[in-house]
């Protein structure tokens, strides 16, 4: 049974106003109840990118892979802000699934996402990402660099 303050913060992902969505989304992800993640999902195609990001967050907290092609698909999204919190959410899942697509996202116009993908990659640990790390370590952006770096030493050691 559902305790009634899951119920509400459910419901609230419904709401008209954003804010609440906002709040309800990053709430949801903080309660670690995995029977959150279908709401969240639906939550995904909210109009506001601001929740997404949120919705996007608070998946990647659940840690629950049955989320994991949507958060591959949030990878995609027009919001910089939302593929670098998805590419943060695969990271934290861990799953080598997504491999493939933090791979490409080290590509991704922006620098944040960059950056967030090469930190996933070392997360997840799978040694298959060594050669675009590698890559990933002459990026023009110091930081993206930095965390290719980082990443690339925790597999190599690993």
């Amino acid at each position: 049974m559902q305790d009634i303050g899951f119920v509400e913060l459910v419901n609230k992902l419904k709401s008209p106003v954003a804010a609440n969505r906002y709040t309800a989304a990053f709430k949801l992800g903080k309660l670690g109840n995995k029977a959150a993640v279908e709401h969240l999902v639906l939550s995904l195609y909210d109009d506001d990118p601001m929740v997404v990001d949120n919705v996007v967050f608070a998946l990647g907290e659940l840690g629950d892979t049955r989320a994991l092609f949507s958060l591959v698909k949030a990878l995609k999204s027009p919001s910089e802000r939302v593929r670098k919190s998805a590419a943060k959410a695969l990271g934290m899942m861990g799953s080598s699934e997504a491999l493939e697509h933090l791979i490409n996202a080290l590509s991704d116009s922006d620098y944040k996402v960059r950056k967030s993908a090469a930190r996933s990659l070392g997360q997840i640990g799978d040694k298959r990402a060594i050669p675009a790390l590698k890559a990933a370590i002459s990026d023009p952006d110091y930081n993206v660099a930095k965390h290719a770096q980082e990443a690339l030493d925790r597999l190599e050691s690993a």
